[in-house]
């Protein structure tokens, strides 16, 4: 079964929400955990630029303003037991999670890495 938990984002003390948001996305999106981006999927978005994208207004959450500096973002991390689920499903269930918790109004980026037992 998965664990499944929702984080809201904040910018560290001295870092701005520009610098948040890449870092989270290039840590999620990082060649040598998901198979060279063989397990990214996004919605809305391109994974080479979605930071630039998020920052300015595909990705933004209601309640943000343009730039997302009001509250920060959300974060949705699941996961699977080792030998649980294979990568693909694992994605494929994460989208169709971001999208259900989307309704289909906001961009997202989804990723699977593989680097551990679990995934």
């Amino acid at each position: 079964m998965a664990t499944t938990t929702l984080l809201q984002r904040h910018a560290n003390e001295g870092e701005s929400i520009a610098e948040a948001i890449r870092d989270c996305l290039d840590y999620g999106k990082n060649p040598e955990k998901t198979e060279n981006g063989k397990y990214i999927s996004s919605y809305e978005c391109d994974p080479a630029t979605v930071a630039a994208e998020f920052l300015f207004g595909k990705g933004q959450l209601q309640g943000h303003d343009r730039l997302g500096t009001k509250e920060g973002f959300y974060q949705i991390r699941q996961s699977f037991y080792p030998g649980e689920i294979t990568p693909e499903e694992a994605n494929r269930i994460s989208y169709e999670l971001a999208m259900r918790w989307t309704k289909g109004r906001h961009a997202f980026i989804v990723t699977t890495h593989t680097d551990k037992e679990h995934i």
